[in-house]
């Protein structure tokens, strides 16, 4: 270990450049620094953090052609293809002039990127370094794309209409609605990205923001099929001092409102960084929270003008209205009893490493996949495929926070926050795996 102090220790992380995918890459990158490593962000052009907030990296713009573009559900492919093929040459260069000065004193150990970042595996084989990829969803939504082809040569896609509630073959609980492939209208090209997605090349491992007490099974199938070493290592926020990779800004006057609050009291709604309601949503959702009597801290992006008029009147201080909210000092309060989610994962390992429920509402990606695992599988949450209807929100909020079920819901989300407590412990399962990988990188 002494020796191993002395040498500086390069790692190269690769992000995909959209939220979800930024903020556990950053995350890892902090928890490598504290063991020792020094860490390079090669970073796209689009969505570039600030490399202020973040003075212990360094950073690599990599020029992608993208622009300012909007990125949407009709370009979200072509997009990450763009990625990789206008990245590559210039963190192939980059790389290239910074290993010439190595020495055995100072090394570039691998590069660790994002599974949809996979031009990076490239750019280590020429430079002959070792690489590793870091998946950020759930074990369960690669187990699901794994699934895709033996789906499709048995005939399942494309999916008839009649078949969405049907369970998946082999993907119990899930049902064909749940699965990603679902809701993209060019299925060759998503078919084709998870291919290459899926495919390790010459990676040595993969990195999971997940826990093995949380996917055990599904964990020991992705080894089965990989043969490489997984390290589940997560939650990965919890491993290190709270950063924040909001691309939004976060408006941190609700905490204190949140502090006065009673404990297991306020039911927090916020749809993630891509989703959004509709007006004529956003005024279901106002008039549901009204009549439930619940206290309640409320994410909307498009600003407290969509709320109907007479609303904030008849809630009074019983709710709080922001833009944008420090998700993670949220779910951390006592007061927060119930967390109405998009079920993205980074959503998903926060609320249930701190033992809040859920209402799910999931809407593309792995997000229908998360939502049926929280609400099949592990019982933390009740699921929503309703449309937006005051009366049928007023009955979720209420059957979550005040009712029977309720309360069954909230004792197996707090089982549940024990044993990722115990994952991450000396001896825990995120604990060893977290030692093993930094065994793995300080090899190279």
């Amino acid at each position: 270990m002494e020796y191993q102090q002395a040498r500086r220790c390069r790692v190269v992380l690769v992000p995909l450049p959209f939220q979800g995918h930024i903020t556990p890459m950053l995350q890892l990158g902090a928890i490598l620094h504290s063991k020792g490593f020094h860490i390079t962000i090669a970073h796209t052009q689009f969505n570039f953090p600030n490399p202020l907030n973040y003075p212990h990296f360094d950073f690599l713009a990599l020029p992608d052609g993208i622009g300012a573009q909007t990125i949407s559900a009709d370009n979200f492919i072509a997009t990450i293809t763009a990625f990789n093929t206008k990245c590559k040459d210039h963190l192939q260069d980059s790389l290239a002039r910074i290993m010439e000065k190595d020495d055995q004193h100072n090394k570039t150990a691998c590069i660790i990127y994002d599974e949809y970042m996979y031009f990076a595996e490239e750019v280590a084989k020429h430079l002959r370094i070792s690489s590793i990829i870091l998946s950020t969803s759930s074990a369960a939504k690669m187990l699901s794309y794994i699934a895709v082809p033996m789906l499709q040569k048995n005939g399942y896609i494309p999916i008839q209409d009649s078949k969405m509630l049907e369970l998946v073959p082999g993907l119990e609980p899930l049902r064909f609605k749940d699965l990603t492939i679902t809701y993209f209208r060019k299925l060759d090209d998503l078919l084709q990205l998870m291919a290459k997605a899926l495919d390790p090349r010459s990676s040595s491992s993969i990195i999971w923001n997940t826990m093995d007490c949380l996917e055990h099974l599904t964990l020991a199938k992705i080894k089965q099929e990989y043969q490489l070493p997984l390290f589940p290592i997560g939650p990965l926020h919890k491993t290190v001092p709270a950063i924040s990779s909001s691309l939004l800004e976060e408006d941190h006057g609700c905490m204190s409102w949140l502090d006065k609050q009673p404990h297991n009291s306020v039911i927090y709604i916020s749809l993630g960084s891509v989703a959004s309601m509709d007006n004529k949503d956003i005024v279901e959702m106002a008039w549901g929270l009204a009549n439930s009597e619940q206290r309640f801290l409320w994410v909307i992006r498009t600003g407290s003008t969509a709320l109907p008029e007479g609303f904030q009147e008849t809630v009074k201080d019983r709710g709080c209205v922001v833009r944008w909210a420090p998700q993670q000092e949220v779910l951390v309060r006592t007061a927060v009893g119930g967390f109405w989610s998009h079920c993205g994962w980074n959503s998903t390992i926060e609320s249930i490493s701190e033992g809040v429920p859920l209402i799910c509402q999931p809407y593309f990606g792995d997000q229908r996949v998360n939502a049926r695992y929280l609400t099949q599988v592990w019982g933390v949450g009740l699921e929503w495929e309703n449309d937006m209807n005051r009366k049928d929100i007023e009955e979720a909020i209420r059957k979550l926070m005040v009712s029977k079920e309720g309360e069954l819901i909230r004792q197996r989300a707090k089982e549940l926050k024990e044993k990722i407590e115990s994952s991450m412990n000396q001896g825990g399962s995120s604990y060893n795996s977290l030692n093993e990988l930094v065994k793995l990188i300080w090899s190279f």
